[in-house]
């Protein structure tokens, strides 16, 4: 199998002093949809930035299909196309005419530029507005509109930067159902972020957590869920009354592998929660910890985020500001 990204050892420094990627390795294949998910601040869009030859590693090396991303970027910059998370399109435009904009970036010969741009309003589901100016599509429009610009010159690669970020489930629905469909004509690879946890259970092939500039784990979403292993219980507490003390001594009970903490819940990952459950029940109650609620699940991605990053993806704020911002946007 061709690999399509080869990054080793790589790091990315700002300002002097922030490593925002800090010995980064990894591989992906040819052909599959890949999965970077991580924290704010994580270094997700960094690396993408890195493989798409907007800015160079301070060490390290990183390829995409055999290509070196410093010395080779012309090259690289005809095999990939890359979605922001950022408003890329002119909103007081027509979809066409963005259209028509991008494929002069891209220099596509007047000649066939008609034909390239309505083969990807089709594959996009555009055509029927595509004369009408991009201030009047809907948020889910207008990011397939985004997209359809990057397949204009039909990308070895594509990057997606949080590509349904603020879209309704129908919107992300559709916009997901358009990018297999390119997936499976022309074997193209996707390599996207996203904080929807359920968008890189169902759609990606792989998936790498990336935490603090590390690749912390990797493997497809039924690998990383049995890593965690075993059964999961939640307990919310009125508050966090757990120091370091006590949790090192709920890592000793009998059948808890793992625990924990974020904030007022505390995460157990344990061999039998029904068998174990009245233990912990009777642990908090003889310190008078105060326990709101309990739950057993298997365990999800959540839980394997959750293990890896030390934290839960803040989804919400996330969402919030960058939809916000794209709103502001559209409203000139």
């Amino acid at each position: 199998m061709e690999t399509a990204v080869d990054v080793s050892d790589v790091v990315k420094i700002f300002n002097g002093n922030f490593r925002a990627l800090d010995g980064v390795n990894l591989k992906v294949e040819s052909g599959c949809i890949f999965a970077l998910l991580g924290p704010n601040g994580a270094g997700k869009t960094t690396l993408m930035r890195i493989l798409t030859t907007q800015i160079a590693p301070s060490s390290g090396s990183a390829y995409v299909f055999g290509l070196d991303t410093v010395r080779d970027g012309s090259q690289i910059r005809k095999l990939v196309s890359y979605v922001p998370q950022e408003m890329s399109v002119w909103t007081d435009i027509s979809g066409y005419e963005n259209l028509l904009v991008y494929s002069k970036i891209y220099g596509i010969p007047a000649e066939k530029r008609n034909d390239a741009i309505n083969e990807v309003l089709e594959s996009m589901g555009l055509n029927e507005v595509s004369n009408r100016l991009v201030k009047t599509y809907s948020g889910g429009m207008i990011r397939r509109l985004e997209i359809a610009c990057a397949l204009l010159i039909r990308p070895k690669i594509l990057f997606l930067d949080e590509p349904t970020i603020g879209l309704d489930p129908s919107a992300r629905k559709i916009v997901w159902e358009k990018l297999k469909m390119f997936k499976r004509e022309y074997g193209a690879t996707i390599f996207f972020n996203t904080h929807y946890m359920d968008e890189a259970e169902l759609y990606s092939d792989k998936i790498a957590i990336i935490n603090r500039g590390k690749i912390v784990t990797l493997g497809t979403a039924e690998e990383l869920k049995h890593s965690v292993g075993g059964e999961i219980l939640y307990f919310n507490l009125e508050e966090n009354g757990l120091n370091d003390k006590f949790l090192n001594e709920l890592k000793t009970v009998n059948g808890v592998r793992d625990v924990i903490i974020s904030n007022s819940e505390v995460t157990f990952v344990v061999d039998d929660a029904e068998t174990i459950l009245p233990n912990l029940m009777t642990y908090f109650n003889e310190r008078n910890i105060a326990v709101k609620r309990v739950s057993i699940t298997k365990p999800t991605l959540d839980d394997v985020f959750l293990k890896y990053a030390g934290t839960r993806l803040d989804a919400m704020g996330r969402l919030s500001e960058v939809t916000h911002v794209r709103r502001m946007i559209r409203r000139g």
